[in-house]
């Protein structure tokens, strides 16, 4: 009998769900869950979610469902448990994945874009683990992970808004994990540093040089160790112990240090 996989289940006996799905580390994410037996739940505000579903779901032949939902609302959580429960979804694995990265100076980015940033990495990623992570405890056992940043680490000017409401996750996520410990219900932060995706504005030809220097990983390297490490149970993962002794590097910074990434990163911002 062969062995299985951390993580492995019996094909479409269980089900996860993962935000931002179109593109991406979602994308992997789904197809990692899918390849291990569970049937996916993709949502994303892009119409294209569909496609990938359809694609996941053929080449690891599992069943797939999608939602097209922008989930930077108020009431986007609600919604989608909401939906989930009347078409008898059972969640057993949540990913909470979905994010909108912004390098901007605050006083130059538009108050809705504050609200919308705010909003998905936060509240609706807190209120996800609130709904469906009951639902998990009532069933007795789930697992939930959460995309923070390494940019928690550093708080540069343009990075204010990104950083901030990533530290947030990452601070919910370790604390939330030790409420649902004894209700079996696993929760983990990943807080990867750069990835070589088209969320930065990064060329395909950038993207290829920083995955060659080693200071970009894959999405899919990216998503195999965030799985590992919530198989693991572990609270909050660093990908790639490098960027981890870098961490205090990064926060103390000399004020002049600091300044000349200001004036240098001026042109970037967007």
């Amino acid at each position: 009998m062969a062995r299985r996989r951390r993580g492995e289940v019996e094909r479409g006996s269980r089900t996860a769900l993962v935000t931002g799905v179109a593109t991406g580390i979602g994308s992997c994410y789904a197809a990692r869950l899918a390849a291990l037996g569970y049937n996916i739940v993709a949502v994303d505000v892009n119409p294209a979610v569909e496609q990938v579903a359809e694609r996941i779901g053929r080449e690891h032949g599992v069943r797939t469902v999608c939602r097209v939902c922008d989930m930077a609302r108020v009431t986007a959580a609600e919604e989608l448990f909401a939906w989930t429960e009347a078409e008898g979804l059972q969640i057993d694995v949540l990913v909470n994945n979905a994010g909108i990265f912004s390098f901007c100076d605050i006083l130059d980015t538009p108050e809705e874009r504050i609200k919308r940033i705010i909003l998905l990495h936060d509240v609706t990623s807190t209120l996800m683990c609130r709904l469906y992570g009951e639902a998990m405890a009532r069933r007795g056992g789930g697992r939930i992970l959460n995309m923070s940043s390494y940019s928690i680490w550093m708080p540069f000017p343009g990075l204010s808004l990104y950083s901030a409401s990533k530290a947030y996750l990452k601070s919910f996520s370790v604390a939330f994990s030790k409420e649902m410990r004894e209700r079996g219900v696993s929760v983990t932060a990943i807080c990867p540093a750069g990835i070589a995706t088209d969320l930065y504005g990064l060329t395909p030809y950038w993207q290829r040089i920083g995955l060659r220097i080693g200071v970009l990983t894959s999405a899919d390297s990216c998503a195999r160790r965030g799985l590992r490490a919530m198989w693991k149970g572990r609270r909050c993962v660093v990908p790639d112990w490098w960027f981890r002794l870098f961490i205090p590097v990064c926060m103390c910074l000399p004020r002049p240090v600091v300044g000349w990434l200001r004036r240098f990163t001026m042109k970037f911002q967007k």
